[in-house]
């Protein structure tokens, strides 16, 4: 995990931001990213989405594409060793437009210990590990299961796509 040390409230969609997010892209190399959606402001009447989310999600997506994939974005990066790399999937969560649900139930109390950990965010652990526990519940009555995460995916790139993209890259180099 990679903290880039922002005040909390400051974060801003910017190119130095993009830039540190497209050398983690390009070093990890991931064929998703999951973030924030930016779209949701007022996520289910149940809050406003902190203006840091929402810049953070902004930036994922501006990162992924077109930046991450473009060698001509951030050339030093690709002059320093990391290649550009192409995101197929955004799993946008905290979403009013949901339409991929994923069954956490193995895994939610992980992602409740995680969130515990920032512990400097938290005022009130065991009621946001109940909120967690209820929102995924609820989401995972929607597909049948004990937990579920709900997320709005966004496919840049078919796999077909890709893999034709792929092997255009190595016949030229």
């Amino acid at each position: 995990m990679t903290f880039l040390h922002a005040p909390d409230g400051a974060l801003a969609n910017d190119l130095a931001l993009r830039e540190q997010l497209v050398r983690e892209i390009r070093t990890f190399r991931p064929d998703a990213v999951f973030a924030t959606d930016p779209e949701a402001l007022f996520h289910g009447g149940r809050g406003v989405n902190h203006t840091d989310h929402r810049a953070a999600g902004m930036a994922a997506i501006d990162a992924v594409y077109p930046a991450a994939r473009n060698p001509m974005a951030f050339p030093w990066l690709a002059r320093g060793g990391l290649a550009a790399q192409r995101v197929r999937r955004l799993y946008l969560f905290w979403s009013d437009r949901a339409d991929t649900w994923v069954d956490v139930s193995d895994t939610l109390e992980r992602k409740i210990d995680a969130l515990r950990a920032h512990a400097s965010q938290i005022t009130d652990p065991d009621g946001l590990a109940d909120r967690i526990r209820t929102r995924a519940a609820e989401a995972g009555a929607d597909i049948g299961v004990a937990a579920a995460d709900a997320l709005r995916l966004i496919v840049i790139d078919d796999d077909d796509e890709v893999d034709e993209a792929e092997e255009e890259d190595e016949s030229v180099g």
